[in-house]
C-alpha cells in the first residue's frame, strides 16, 4: 500500500502537511479559548479591552499563518497516480450514493470470501495429501487382469469386535452414553448423548465413520417409524456449525490401518463439547460472537474457538 501511495505523492510534504493540520487545529483552539476567557487580569476596563484585542489579534494571525502554510504544503504534496490498485473497480468507491449502488463494498466482500475459500482449499488439500487413500494414474491405467484385487480386510471386521471397541469407548467417558444399533444389517449406527448438551448420530461402516449429525439434547432424533433420522439437520444454527466441524474432524482423523484409534480419537474430540455453552473463546475471551458460542475445537489441544477466531 505504501508503494501505491508513493507514486505521484511527495511523502515528505505529506508528513509536513499533517503536522501543519495539527498546528492549525491548535491555533483555532486558542482562538476559541480566548473568546471563552474574555477580558481578565486587568484592573481598568480600558486595559482589559486592549489586552483582549491584542491577544485575539495574535491568535487570528497564528491561524492565518498556519492556514497559509497548509495551503503551501498541499500544493507540494501532489496528486496520486491514476493507476488505481483496484483498477476501474476502485473508482466505484467514489460513488456518494452507497445505499443505492453498494457495488464497491460487495466487491471487497467477494474478494475477502475468495481469499478465505482459497485458504481453506489449501488446508483441505494438505490434509488429504497426508492420507494414504490415493490412487496414482499408473494404478488406474493397469488392467483389472494384471492388478490383483486387494481384499478389504479392514472393512469386514466382525460385529463382535466392533461392539467391543464401542463398549470400551463408552466406559472411557462417564459423561457420554453410546447406544449401538444395526437397523440395516451389519453396519452400526450410534446415538451418542453428551451430558445434557447435545446428541450425535454416527453412521458407521464397520469401524469407519461415514456420517455424523449433531442435534440439540431436546431435539427429536427419530423418524416416524422409530428409526434414527440420519438426514434431517438440526433446527439450531449452533448445532449445524458443530455438524460441519464434526465432518471436518472425520477428514482429519484418518488412519485406515488402525480404525479403532480413529474412532477413539474422534470420540475424545467430540467429548470436548461437554462445555459448549460454558467455555470462552481462547482467542477473544468472549462467550458469544454473532449470537453463537465457540463451536470450533482444536484437533490437538481441544481448546474452544469461535469459527472466525481460529485462524
Amino acid at each position: 500500500m505504501a508503494d501505491a501511495l508513493s507514486i505521484g505523492v511527495n511523502l515528505e510534504a505529506f508528513s509536513q502537511a499533517i503536522n501543519a493540520i495539527q498546528a492549525l487545529r491548535s491555533s483555532v483552539s486558542r482562538v476559541f479559548d480566548c473568546l471563552k476567557d474574555g477580558m481578565r487580569n486587568k484592573e481598568t476596563l480600558e486595559g482589559r479591552e486592549k489586552a483582549f484585542i491584542a491577544h485575539f489579534q495574535d491568535n487570528l494571525h497564528s491561524v492565518n499563518r498556519d492556514l497559509n502554510e497548509l495551503e503551501r504544503l498541499s500544493n507540494l504534496v501532489g496528486k496520486p497516480s491514476e493507476n488505481h490498485p483496484l483498477h476501474n473497480s476502485g473508482l466505484l468507491s467514489l460513488d456518494p450514493v452507497q445505499d443505492k449502488t453498494p457495488l464497491y463494498s460487495q466487491l471487497l466482500q467477494a474478494y475477502k470470501w475468495s481469499n478465505k475459500l482459497q485458504y481453506h482449499a489449501g488446508l483441505a488439500s494438505g490434509l488429504l495429501n497426508q492420507q494414504s487413500l490415493k490412487r496414482s494414474a499408473n494404478q488406474m491405467g493397469v488392467s483389472a487382469k494384471r492388478r490383483p484385487k486387494a481384499q478389504p480386510t479392514t472393512l469386514v471386521l466382525p460385529p463382535q469386535y466392533v461392539d467391543d471397541v464401542i463398549s470400551r469407548i463408552d466406559r472411557m467417558f462417564p459423561e457420554m452414553s453410546i447406544q449401538l444399533s444395526r437397523p440395516n444389517g451389519t453396519s452400526a449406527m450410534l446415538l451418542v448423548t453428551l451430558g445434557k448438551v447435545l446428541k450425535v448420530i454416527v453412521v458407521m461402516r464397520s469401524l469407519f465413520i461415514d456420517r455424523t449429525i449433531v442435534k440439540g439434547y431436546s431435539e427429536n432424533v427419530y423418524t416416524e417409524d422409530g428409526k434414527l433420522d440420519i438426514w434431517s439437520k438440526s433446527n439450531y444454527q449452533v448445532f449445524q456449525k458443530v455438524t460441519d466441524h464434526a465432518t471436518t474432524a472425520l477428514l482429519h482423523y484418518q488412519l485406515p490401518q488402525m480404525p479403532d484409534v480413529v474412532v477413539r480419537s474422534f470420540m475424545t474430540w467430540l467429548r470436548s463439547y461437554i462445555k459448549l455453552f460454558q467455555a470462552p473463546c481462547q482467542r477473544c475471551g468472549k462467550f458469544l460472537q454473532d449470537g453463537l458460542p465457540p463451536t470450533w475445537r482444536d484437533f490437538r489441544t481441544l481448546e474452544a474457538f469461535h469459527d472466525t477466531c481460529r485462524q
